[in-house]
């Protein structure tokens, strides 16, 4: 674990190690981003299209069903699950084609990217919002220097991914079959997301150093 210093009136802060970090994160992103999409595509195999949008539907919803029913926290992640399940599913019955199925959150997407891209130079940058969400930080460690430069820098960076994973996903759906789009788009954003992801570890963890050695 790394230990920071903190100040003279603030509690000694221990850094979980990036394992338990990770262990609180992933199931969120798998739950409310990549499951949805999966279900869809493997209730598509094997029941057609309908069958997989009542595959990803009953779990985006069951999930929040389930919440309600015990009265436990929801996540933002699954409310924006729920609202994106919708938009898709009003679009696609406007327009009864499944490929629009995708389309609003590709527009969420260039949104996201927009919204990181406008925030990162402000008082409270969406990267920090949502690493606040996945790694929970005492105030006085957010407020450190080095950390707000990381967030500055982590909101470009992902401005400039969802940017890319917009631009990628929307080629993919215009030239391609549905199950071709699935599986390509599917590749190529899992690299591009993954090598931002790595970048945004890489770049804590050289921050942490940072603090650990500047407390």
């Amino acid at each position: 674990m790394t230990l920071v210093a903190a100040s003279p009136e603030a509690p000694e802060f221990v850094m979980p190690r990036l394992g338990a970090l990770l262990w609180h994160a992933v199931p969120r992103v798998l739950e409310s981003m990549i499951l949805p999409v999966a279900l869809f595509y493997a209730g598509m195999l094997a029941g057609g299209e309908y069958a997989g949008l009542g595959c990803s539907a009953a779990w985006v919803f069951g999930g929040i069903m389930v919440r309600l029913v015990r009265s436990s926290r929801m996540p933002g992640t699954v409310i924006l699950a729920g609202l994106s399940l919708v938009a898709r599913v009003v679009v696609t019955v406007l327009t009864g084609n499944f490929r629009w199925f995708f389309l609003p959150p590709t527009c969420g997407v260039f949104m996201v990217s927009a919204a990181f891209l406008a925030t990162a130079r402000g008082r409270r940058p969406l990267a920090e919002r949502i690493t606040l969400d996945l790694v929970p930080l005492p105030e006085w460690v957010v407020a450190h220097p080095v950390l707000r430069r990381f967030f500055v820098r982590q909101s470009l960076a992902w401005g400039f991914a969802q940017l890319a994973n917009g631009s990628l996903t929307l080629w993919t759906l215009l030239s391609f079959e549905l199950g071709t789009f699935l599986a390509l788009r599917t590749s190529l954003v899992a690299l591009l997301l993954s090598g931002a992801a790595a970048f945004s570890v890489l770049d804590f963890r050289r921050c942490l150093r940072a603090l650990q050695l500047r407390a």
